[in-house]
């Protein structure tokens, strides 16, 4: 072949290509057009969006709440958002959430779809029970799972004797560091972590166990790879999670996760007695073996994993989240630490350990819990919802299959709502004559049909592990250290920038 008929095959193979990449941007052009010309009568306003990307750009996802916080002063207490060409409807404020999540709870019921997590399974009816779409199985798993945590013991004595057991591990390990200072992050994380794994696995991990110190980091930093924009991305543009290495980029640390999951419940399926369930994951290998004649599917292996990772998540994060920004809190306004202590030897003493039933008679600590919550504002977004059926929220008409975003962070500092909304306050939740009294607003689990599965046992981990290490020290801010910052980090969760602090006995 001469060299001119290389030559001209070279630069036909060139003009193919530039005419291919012509097409392929006049599609997405069209596509664009199309996807933006697509308006329903009433559909939420929201900001002008760039083509192809929408508003994802222009959403900082460090700090996602308060951008969101913003654009309700512009268009309102819900707007919409496209997240490349997906229609995405914002919910703020406290009256639009009351109406949302209790009057039109099962309109906004359903979950969107995560393809990102179909590499663990998550698809079809296996869903576990955080991320399932709203339908039988979905309806199926929560309800099992809420009987068995009440088998367990949530809401009983037996629960809370493990509660107040872990918090005398903790207070020992506090104890251990003699009032110097030491950052209370990992520890916290354990101690919470052992309530639900005590549960969920039968067993608890000390403190010092390297293997599951660094499963709780790996968790933590799952959380802020999965909140980030390269998540989002290849939620809303499923096509991409066909690259590998986009997918291990935000999930590498889950591959791990799983793995120890995996290893627990393949020693538990070894050992599994019928007559002696010992634990979450026994109950549900039950429930497997007597579902085996008349299972349409929902409980399985796939979803035995699901759900007990579901449960070792919301067990762990959330409320050892609270705990770390309950103690700078109290770092931070001694005048109310020191109040907190008058009540407690008021009620407890020094020696006799809290029990539940003293919530009724210490007002003040269980606002001052109720404050920590509002202010550390832990959960600013909770997870998305997606309409199930056409709806109306406010006057504006969302169609099935929407993306809906609740901004409980604009509940929780809804200026209607709260005197101090941007400081901490305890007097919120107390009435004139001192007595505990819970704002309507105070939505720190949100509401409705996806309200916290565990929101009882979270309220009884804060309670005891809280007054119980306030009850044995005071929290002080390391003297060479400046004075802690009260802002959050955002991976979902809100969580205080790390900082140290000191564990004062007190006599």
């Amino acid at each position: 072949m001469s060299l001119l008929s290389v030559s001209q095959l070279f630069f036909s193979g060139l003009t193919n290509v530039f005419l291919l990449g012509i097409l392929f941007i006049i599609s997405l052009l069209l596509l664009d057009f199309i996807q933006r010309r697509k308006k329903w009568p009433r559909f939420p306003p929201g900001p002008p969006s760039m083509p192809f990307v929408g508003n994802i750009l222009q959403i900082d996802f460090n700090k996602p709440h308060i951008e969101l916080s913003k654009l309700s002063l512009k268009y309102g207490g819900v707007y919409s958002l496209k997240f490349f060409w997906k229609n995405i409807v914002v919910l703020n404020g406290f009256e639009v959430m009351k109406e949302a999540l209790l009057k039109k709870s099962e309109d906004i019921a359903d979950r969107p779809p995560f393809p990102i997590y179909e590499k663990f399974g998550y698809d079809g009816n296996n869903k576990g029970v955080v991320l399932a779409r709203y339908g039988t199985s979905w309806k199926e798993h929560r309800r099992f799972s809420l009987t068995t945590l009440r088998n367990f013991g949530m809401g009983k004595k037996s629960l809370e004797e493990r509660v107040t057991e872990e918090a005398g591990f903790l207070s020992s390990r506090f104890q251990s560091e003699q009032g110097l200072p030491f950052d209370p992050r990992f520890i916290i994380n354990n101690a919470v972590s052992n309530v639900i794994c005590s549960i969920a696995f039968g067993d608890r991990f000390d403190y010092n166990d390297s293997k599951f110190q660094q499963l709780l980091q790996l968790f933590e930093k799952a959380l802020k790879a999965e909140s980030g924009i390269l998540a989002q991305t290849l939620n809303e543009i499923p096509i991409l999670t066909n690259i590998p290495w986009l997918v291990n980029k935000v999930l590498e640390h889950e591959y791990y996760i799983f793995a120890f999951m995996k290893e627990i419940i393949s020693e538990h399926k070894k050992s599994f007695d019928p007559n002696n369930i010992r634990d979450f994951i026994d109950a549900y290998l039950l429930e497997m073996e007597n579902m085996k004649e008349n299972n349409d599917g929902t409980f399985n292996e796939t979803n035995l994993l699901l759900t007990t990772y579901d449960l070792f998540g919301a067990g762990t994060e959330t409320t050892s989240t609270t705990l770390r920004w309950g103690f700078l809190f109290m770092m931070l306004y001694p005048e109310v630490q020191s109040k907190v202590h008058v009540e407690i030897d008021k009620v407890i003493g020094k020696e006799r350990k809290p029990t539940m039933a003293d919530v009724i008679e210490m007002p003040y600590t269980n606002a001052v819990i109720h404050e920590i919550q509002r202010c550390g504002d832990i959960t600013p977004l909770a997870l998305p919802h997606m309409t199930y059926r056409d709806t109306e929220i406010q006057g504006y008409f969302i169609p099935k299959g929407t993306t809906i975003i609740t901004n409980l962070s604009s509940v929780m500092k809804d200026e209607t709502k709260w005197k101090k909304p941007y400081q901490f306050y305890p007097e919120h939740f107390l009435d004139e004559t001192g007595k505990f009294f819970k704002n309507e607003a105070f939505m720190a689990f949100s509401a409705g049909r996806r309200v916290c599965l565990g929101e009882k046992l979270a309220r009884m981990e804060l309670f005891l592990f809280f007054t119980m290490l306030m009850q044995r020290f005071r929290f002080e801010i390391p003297n060479d250290q400046p004075r802690p910052t009260e802002d959050g980090v955002y991976a979902f969760t809100l969580s205080p920038q790390p900082y140290k602090m000191c564990a004062v006995a007190r006599k």
